[in-house]
């Protein structure tokens, strides 16, 4: 099989969870998402809130499987080897993270107020999550250009990133923001919940990941 610059691997994993990366902006990167996200608690904008857990807890659940199959078939489908001040995962940076960790509940202010409003015949949740998963797809191929993001398969590329990664990235923000809270919140402490046995099983015990 052909693959594009295998040795961004074990790039990769030579500077995972290590401190000899680390650079002092990511104290002021965590002080801006704390700073979101009490500035959306103080208005009680508990809609926008879960839309931002709900897609930061499945890009975790997305990203543990992806350093599973960097454990499994030897090579991850997305890799950072390079220029992340802390590489939590193979396939993702502390940088990246903090991103995430906001793109839900930033977007989900884009909404339409009416959830069952139609645009061009279309759902608008529906629609905006591909649009935005499209603009995340497009920005993950100039992320592939660059030594910092590495497409080691082939046959991965911005379209699979684009169907199974980020439309299901949106779709669980925006559908998430219209559910009622319980249902809210079972989603997030679920999938979160998975998140956090995976990363003690697979990453603490195991040391696969």
């Amino acid at each position: 099989m052909q693959l594009n610059n295998p040795e961004a691997t074990a790039s990769a994993l030579s500077i995972l969870r290590s401190g000899e990366t680390f650079q002092w902006y990511v104290i002021t990167l965590l002080a801006l998402v704390v700073y979101v996200y009490t500035n959306e608690y103080s208005k009680k904008n508990w809609r926008g809130i879960a839309a931002g857990l709900a897609l930061y807890s499945v890009h975790w659940f997305f990203e543990i499987g992806n350093a599973l199959i960097q454990h499994f078939s030897g090579h991850a489908l997305w890799t950072v080897p390079t220029g992340t001040a802390w590489l939590l995962l193979v396939g993702v940076g502390i940088e990246l993270s903090f991103m995430f960790s906001i793109a839900g509940l930033v977007l989900s202010k884009t909404l339409p107020e009416d959830p069952k409003l139609r645009i061009f015949g279309v759902p608008n949740r529906l629609l905006f999550a591909v649009g935005n998963a499209a603009f995340f797809s497009f920005v993950e191929i100039f992320l592939a250009m660059t030594p910092t993001f590495v497409w080691v398969y082939q046959w991965w590329g911005a379209l699979p990133v684009f169907i199974t990664v980020y439309i299901p990235f949106f779709l669980a923000a925006f559908y998430c923001y219209d559910w009622q809270p319980k249902r809210q919140i079972a989603f997030i402490a679920t999938i979160a919940g998975i998140d956090i046995v995976a990363m003690i099983v697979f990453a603490g015990i195991l040391g696969w990941i």
